[in-house]
């Protein structure tokens, strides 16, 4: 059992190692460790504007986070506080798509459902803020997941983090109105 909650600013710190450890375990076979390590240096992280928009979850059990992920109005697509290429201005929902971020699931929780959960709860707040389409960059531990949530993708691209050559594989997906 789980509770989904919205993240608040005390939730950083184990946020962070949440993230991590995710990243380190379930990127195993799809990224190298040095892969991994200049992500979590430069991309994956927490991303404060999420939390500061109310639009970042985490899943709760037993009072231990176990998973987390959100949605953002702002065009912003991946990328944690110490991510450079970032852009908060808004997006119209009107004609521009939501982004889905920063999924990390612990270890110990993958495939019980707490990301289909944190997802659902992402793209009903997105519709009921007007938008009509979504999109993300998954790594390729979830290139599995997402399309099981009718998400479409598009071609990989390579994208340079600290050095470190990482494929990500860009998403889309349209919400019915």
């Amino acid at each position: 059992m789980f509770e989904i909650r919205a993240a608040t600013p005390v939730d950083r710190e184990a946020l962070q190692q949440l993230i991590a450890i995710s990243a380190r375990e379930l990127s195993r076979g799809y990224y190298s460790e040095e892969q991994v390590s200049a992500a979590l240096k430069s991309v994956y992280g927490v991303d404060s504007m999420l939390i500061e928009d109310g639009t970042y979850f985490v899943a709760e059990a037993d009072d231990i986070i176990v998973g987390c992920g959100g949605w953002s109005k702002r065009k912003t697509l991946f990328g944690g506080d110490q991510f450079s290429n970032r852009d908060a201005s808004l997006l119209d929902p009107r004609f521009e798509a939501a982004k889905i971020r920063a999924f990390f699931i612990h270890p110990n929780f993958a495939r019980r459902g707490i990301g289909r959960a944190i997802l659902d709860r992402c793209e009903a707040e997105a519709a009921g803020k007007g938008f009509i389409s979504l999109e993300l960059m998954s790594t390729l531990p979830g290139v599995e997941f997402y399309p099981a949530c009718d998400y479409v993708a598009t071609d990989p691209i390579l994208y340079d983090a600290a050095g470190v050559v990482l494929k990500f594989v860009p998403m889309k997906k349209m919400l019915s109105q």
